[in-house]
């Protein structure tokens, strides 16, 4: 669900699911997330996750609910000063009142309305936050924010040169910007943008011309897309669109 308008700035989007399993099964997720942290509270405590530099694999067993926000750039100096120590990590969140509130939320019969309070106590506890902020570092989060802006639009940015040239600011400071609101290089960012196209366009159509995909996205050649890939996706191209759900092979 959309963030508030007051927190728009700080939160890309709130998300509040809910899963009950029969006894024995289990759902297995490949996701390959928004290079961001995340707020998220669940039944058993309250954590920051930090940003991923690969897919990975959430499994989904009895039953259970979450409650996050998807943080943007200026959202993640609340929270942590180094969100590099979080790559591919979580540490637990200081919010003695968060979790408890959410979680008797989380109680209300219906579905709506308990979604709906949840992110709302989560989004104002982001609020509350953003208070103790300063100006400049109000200011750097904007332009952070619109790094990332630029990274998702393609905005003709092939390269770290290309982004900072963009934000009229020096490469050194595009990446003191990255290291202390994303926790990720440019360079790495603009990879994990480049291989969330490939792979939406292989969900779509994994009979799509790779050499051609591989040309449109900047990478060297169609073995180069492949490689970064595998890498980070654990599959080929190919190997990833065919297997996904609602998809025979053949």
């Amino acid at each position: 669900m959309p963030a508030p308008d007051d927190v728009a700035h700080l939160v890309r989007q709130l998300w509040v699911p809910e899963w009950d399993l029969p006894a024995g099964e289990r759902v297995e997720q490949l996701v390959l997330g928004y290079p961001a942290s995340n707020v998220v509270v669940e039944p058993d405590g309250a954590a920051l996750h930090g940003p991923t530099s690969r897919a990975s694999t959430r499994v989904l067993t009895g039953r259970g609910w979450a409650v996050g926000a998807l943080l943007r750039p200026a959202g993640v100096l609340l929270f942590t000063q180094r969100p590099a120590d979080l790559l591919d990590g979580s540490a637990p969140l200081p919010a003695p009142g968060l979790h408890p509130a959410v979680a008797e939320a989380m109680t209300a019969a219906d579905p709506a309305d308990r979604h709906a309070r949840a992110a709302a106590l989560l989004a104002d506890h982001v609020q509350a936050l953003a208070v103790a902020v300063s100006p400049a570092a109000v200011r750097d989060g904007a332009v952070a924010n619109r790094m990332v802006d630029l990274l998702e639009a393609g905005a003709d940015v092939r390269s770290p040169a290309d982004l900072a040239r963009q934000l009229h600011v020096s490469e050194r400071s595009l990446q003191r910007l990255a290291a202390r609101f994303v926790g990720m290089p440019p360079q790495l960012l603009l990879r994990r943008r480049r291989l969330q196209e490939a792979a939406e366009r292989m969900r779509a159509d994994p009979e799509a011309d790779l050499g051609a995909l591989a040309a449109e996205l900047g990478f060297a050649d169609q073995s180069h897309l492949t490689r970064e890939f595998r890498s980070v996706l654990g599959a080929t191209p190919r190997g990833y669109g065919r297997a996904l759900p609602g998809r025979e092979a053949g």
